[in-house]
């Protein structure tokens, strides 16, 4: 190679370099956001901590929701999904980013050969043939379309970890409230016990008193048919008991067997050691990992109208080859073997009938498509939001109203216990009250649950269970 065409290789790639800058299409702009400025089902706009939000479960101090929140995130099978989706998309980040550098393919061939003497003019005899080089490509982003291919590749990736984020979210949310909802079914169980066990002696009293010829037989069956009312409570609350150890195994990456022994004993309902706290509803913006998800959504699509729109102007690029070739394999190293060629090409599609026009018409839709999205998003968070401030606020009034009807029903089945013994009230005020104490110990402790569920229910529309100024999930991918 001598010295005139080293200078016009050279030449052309500084020049090419040079214009290559340009990058058509949108630069894309973050949407802003109306947001109110404060909860209205809220008291307070003290910002959230963001440590009890990042790990919010401790707000209840139960080992059992805590070592159950560690397996699901070692074993979870929708969680390891995700953390898949992300490897894929720095596979393809980085096989974007590859596009910016030359590609360079090295050949090697042998050929023996043998002409016929059967053709007239042809020589007969064997021949062989060596060849060995390499070819090499640059396509010169001079409109930008590699640059908005990786740009659009790292939104994706960004996309990714913001949907694994949001899968942990959603999974730690769902296994404390079927964690709620076995403690709750434990509690309702343990109330029916007690309700029996109270009827059974009362039916044992009616029985005594029936002998004795102080009250009618209808007292007996009264006493027995409320008794059998109560015990057909109880197969319902262990089928909801069953329902939620098998959900929070499949949650947590487990078989029924595994956490049965761990979850069937009793344990009283989780106590709200620190009650949530909503913040400002822009922290939304930074917290929700479903938000950030649909923006990284929209940043990707608005720089594929950019790739859409560099197809409509022309490719540059830089290609050449070097090889060596020759007729026997002693003269395939000399330096007078060589084949080189070089230099720049260009395509251009001058007539496709609005075809690549149409295609960035469709990246542009999309792209609206998507903002729409964006917004719904935020929408629904601050619905979310407000619903668990709503509901969170209310079933709290509601529990205390039912702890202290609980505790008049109480008092009035002592009293009414001690007229009946005495024969100053008949049997049916004994039933009202027996069956009034069941039905309102079974609400509270319904209610109790709820309260709970409503208080995960904040956590998750607050987008808890992550830190946000932590680093990026991390995969077996090294890239």
């Amino acid at each position: 190679m001598n010295i005139k065409t080293i200078k016009i290789i050279s030449l052309t790639a500084a020049v090419m370099f040079f214009v290559s800058g340009c990058s058509l299409g949108p630069d894309y702009e973050r949407p802003e956001t109306q947001l109110p400025q404060e909860w209205l089902g809220s008291d307070t706009s003290e910002s959230a901590n963001p440590e009890v939000l990042r790990e919010w479960w401790k707000s209840y101090d139960d080992p059992m929701l805590g070592s159950l929140l560690e397996r699901a995130d070692a074993d979870n099978l929708d969680l390891q999904a995700a953390m898949a989706r992300i490897e894929q998309s720095r596979a393809f980040r980085a096989y974007a980013s590859g596009e910016k550098l030359p590609s360079v393919d090295a050949f090697g061939n042998y050929t023996r050969s043998r002409s016929s003497q059967n053709i007239m003019g042809a020589a007969p005899g064997e021949n062989s043939f060596y060849s060995a080089g390499f070819d090499a490509f640059w396509e010169l982003d001079l409109f930008g379309r590699i640059r908005r291919s990786i740009e659009s590749a790292q939104a994706e990736l960004e996309r990714s970890v913001e949907d694994y984020r949001n899968t942990r979210v959603s999974l730690f949310a769902e296994i404390a409230r079927n964690y709620i909802e076995l403690q709750t079914s434990q509690a309702r169980i343990e109330y029916a016990r007690t309700n029996i066990e109270i009827q059974r002696k009362t039916l044992d009293l009616t029985q005594n008193r029936y002998e004795a010829d102080l009250v009618p037989k209808l007292d007996v069956s009264q006493a027995r048919l409320n008794l059998a009312n109560s015990q057909s409570e109880i197969p319902s609350l262990r089928i909801a008991e069953t329902e939620a150890v098998n959900r929070l195994s499949v949650l947590t990456g487990t078989t029924p067997d595994q956490l049965r022994s761990e979850l069937i004993k009793p344990r009283p309902l989780m106590q709200i050691e620190v009650e949530p706290l909503a913040g400002i509803p822009a922290e939304l913006l930074r917290r929700r990992p479903d938000i950030r998800s649909a923006e990284r959504a929209l940043a990707a699509q608005t720089a594929r109208i950019g790739q859409a729109e560099a197809l409509r102007y022309p490719s540059f690029s830089l290609s050449g080859s070097f090889g060596l070739a020759a007729m026997h394999y002693s003269d395939l190293t000399s330096w007078d073997s060589r084949n080189i060629e070089f230099g720049p090409s260009v395509r251009w599609t001058i007539f496709d009938s609005n075809r690549l026009k149409s295609l960035v018409a469709v990246e542009e839709a999309l792209t609206k498509q998507l903002a729409a999205n964006y917004e719904s998003a935020v929408l629904r968070a601050v619905e979310e939001v407000e619903n668990a401030l709503v509901g969170f606020a209310q079933e709290t009034r509601r529990t205390k109203a039912l702890e202290r009807s609980v505790q008049a029903a109480q008092e009035s089945l002592k009293n009414v216990e001690t007229l009946y013994e005495n024969g100053l009230t008949d049997f049916q005020n004994v039933l009202d009250v027996q069956r009034s104490l069941s039905l309102q110990q079974d609400r509270l402790a319904v209610s109790r649950g709820l309260i709970l569920q409503r208080s995960v229910a904040i956590y998750k529309a607050l987008g808890g269970g992550w830190d946000s100024d932590g680093e990026q999930p991390q995969t077996n991918s090294n890239k």
